[in-house]
């Protein structure tokens, strides 16, 4: 693939990274001269020190005929105006970072794929490491739902059971689906049926409607923190 990517800071350097290891065309436009001398001395690929925000820098850096378009400035009013040449110049696919949730909607009307502010999935995810450290990985799916990693507990009330008895004893509510088991000995993750049974030990992966909510995790034998929390750090609004 061809890819332009906007900014070489802390988000847009180890996209570089990964693009250019995975034999990736990538050119990078980067308006600071040092951020810019940086990554041209580290990475395999061309590197523009101009602003992006004109329409000949990101035409000399052959968004007309790229793949795709992904912006990591850390301003966001700089990201739209990226995006919004990059719609006039027709790339297939334009990704942006976004800093502040309230200007999601303009990205969504602009058609841009968004990745909501990193800094603050980052804090969330810390946030989770000390509310629900039995939670080994997650991911926000929606406004609610998440899918999650977690081990079976020695005593957990699902251990030994099938996901079918499971779910007709009302472990397993309706929004909550066990979609992979990672077990010991199994060189690949088991994909789970009615008979398939969660051992102590187990890392599920597993998707809930509500997320992972204590009385979720509770099932997997892991009784943590009831207390009510607070709105998700993703969710909330910049001051």
């Amino acid at each position: 693939m061809y890819i332009v990517i906007v900014g070489a800071g802390d988000i847009g350097t180890p996209l570089i990274e990964m693009a250019t290891h995975g034999g990736n065309e990538v050119v990078v436009v980067e308006k600071n001269a040092s951020k810019a001398e940086t990554a041209a001395n580290e990475f395999d690929c061309l590197v523009i020190n101009d602003d992006a925000t004109s329409k000949e820098v990101l035409e000399d850096a052959g968004v007309d005929r790229a793949d795709a378009l992904i912006s990591t400035t850390d301003h966001d009013a700089t990201n739209i105006m990226v995006c919004l040449l990059g719609k006039e110049l027709a790339v297939p696919d334009i990704v942006s970072v976004v800093h502040n949730p309230e200007h999601m909607g303009i990205f969504r009307r602009i058609g841009v794929n968004t990745m909501e502010n990193p800094q603050r999935l980052i804090a969330e995810y810390l946030y989770r490491g000390v509310k629900r450290p039995s939670v080994v990985d997650f991911m926000r799916v929606g406004e609610e739902a998440e899918v999650f990693e977690i081990r079976v507990g020695q005593e957990a009330p699902i251990a030994g059971m099938t996901m079918q008895d499971a779910t007709e004893e009302g472990l397993l509510a309706e929004d909550v689906l066990i979609v992979a088991v990672e077990r010991e000995g199994e060189e690949k993750p088991i994909t789970p049926r009615g008979g398939t049974k969660a051992l102590p030990g187990d890392t599920l992966t597993v998707y809930s409607g509500r997320g992972a909510t204590p009385e979720v995790t509770d099932v997997f034998g892991h009784y943590e923190d009831h207390a009510d929390e607070p709105a998700s750090i993703a969710d909330t609004s910049e001051e």
